[in-house]
């Protein structure tokens, strides 16, 4: 009777411990009038989130807390021209960032740009046009693809960046002074179909992730298609899914190896066990499509973040907004195989038990046989 009173204990305890194994999902509401931000990053140093903005141009650093600091303001870019994909460059300290304006009856052609800016000084180091071809002398009036956009920016340990053209799909390359090249401009990009029906049919090449095993993991939004890119001779294969991953936008790594991406509806976790010529879906994670979640990172302690930036909402131009949203978003898969552990070793602890309770037991009655 009192072996059962003790099992049943160590379940009730079992019970109470598992769930404070898990922690606090963190929510992080920021205020700064009509930002509408499409991307954010980490910045490992200041223990900060960076945040761009569509609507201006200035780029601010937000604390875990929700404390808004202006970080740039750069008055010298093109009117009407934003912020789209955001960077950060560990070793050099640097931010990098995509800019991008849209043709307009004033200015037929689109401006697209990437900019590196000093993190310590705040001072912006460079400002790299990014155009349809390789060309040596860049002017002000140069023509460009009406549908290109510079919308998401990855760079490698030596400083090169790599930006997607989300409009015509290709990468362009630029390196740590700012010289601009075109890495891929593969045919595997265009060999997939691509739903007309969708509000993102335009847009192809979107997020992009440079991988410590020197390559790029980039997805297309208009196919659900995941390519890893040779950032040698921008060779690039699609890697072979259990699933396309619809209307994917941002993406980000974790140091165990799991690809995120993020699409409007869901936040997809991934794996792979061939260095992605293949790989899966283990889990997905719903997300509020209304708050327009556009871009993922992965922030201190490996813990997953999506921003919700309202960017539908400031796309219709006559919106007013002030509060946005940087929210951690979990596996439960994940979470569920966590306090497996904990099971285990209560499980061997109980073997143990009953074991030495056995065993006493005989040596129990082989004394009181000895004593009669």
């Amino acid at each position: 009777m009192k072996f059962i009173t003790l099992l049943s204990t160590l379940f009730i305890l079992i019970a109470l411990l598992v769930p404070s194994t898990a922690k606090k999902r963190h929510i992080i509401n920021f205020r700064s009038p009509n930002l509408f931000p499409e991307s954010f990053t980490w910045d490992p140093k200041s223990q900060h989130f960076i945040v761009g903005s569509t609507r201006h141009h200035k780029i601010l650093a937000v604390s875990d807390a929700g404390v808004v600091e202006t970080l740039i303001s750069d008055t010298s870019l093109p009117l009407n021209s934003y912020y789209l994909g955001l960077a950060i460059d560990r070793h050099t300290n640097r931010l990098l960032a995509c800019i991008h304006r849209p043709p307009s009856p004033e200015n037929s052609s689109p401006f697209n740009a990437l900019a590196s800016y000093d993190l310590q000084s705040r001072r912006r180091l460079f400002l790299a046009r990014l155009l349809d071809e390789n060309i040596e002398m860049v002017t002000e009036d140069a023509v460009q693809s009406t549908s290109a956009v510079a919308k998401d920016v990855a760079v490698d340990y030596s400083g090169d960046a790599y930006v997607t053209n989300s409009g015509d799909d290709f990468i362009w390359k630029v390196d740590v002074n700012g010289d601009v090249s075109i890495l891929s401009k593969s045919k595997a990009y265009k060999s997939h179909p691509v739903d007309a029906t969708t509000d993102y049919h335009k847009t192809g090449l979107n997020g992009i992730v440079y991988s410590f095993r020197g390559y790029l993991l980039v997805v297309q939004s208009n196919t659900g298609k995941l390519f890893k890119v040779n950032v040698d001779d921008g060779i690039a294969r699609a890697v072979t899914l259990n699933k396309n991953l619809t209307g994917a936008n941002g993406i980000a790594v974790r140091k165990d190896g799991v690809v995120l991406v993020v699409s409007k509806h869901k936040l997809y976790f991934l794996k792979s066990d061939d260095g992605w010529g293949q790989g899966g879906v283990f889990d997905e994670t719903a997300l509020k499509a209304e708050r327009s979640p556009t871009a993922v990172i992965v922030g201190d302690e490996k813990r997953v973040y999506v921003l919700y930036g309202h960017v539908k909402e400031g796309k219709m131009g006559n919106e007013e907004r002030e509060e946005f949203s940087i929210v951690e978003v979990e596996s439960e898969l994940e979470n569920l195989e966590e306090p497996i552990w904990l099971y285990i070793l209560i499980g061997l602890g109980l073997t143990y038990f009953m074991f030495w309770r056995f065993q006493m037991h005989r040596l129990v009655e082989t004394l009181n046989k000895k004593t009669v």
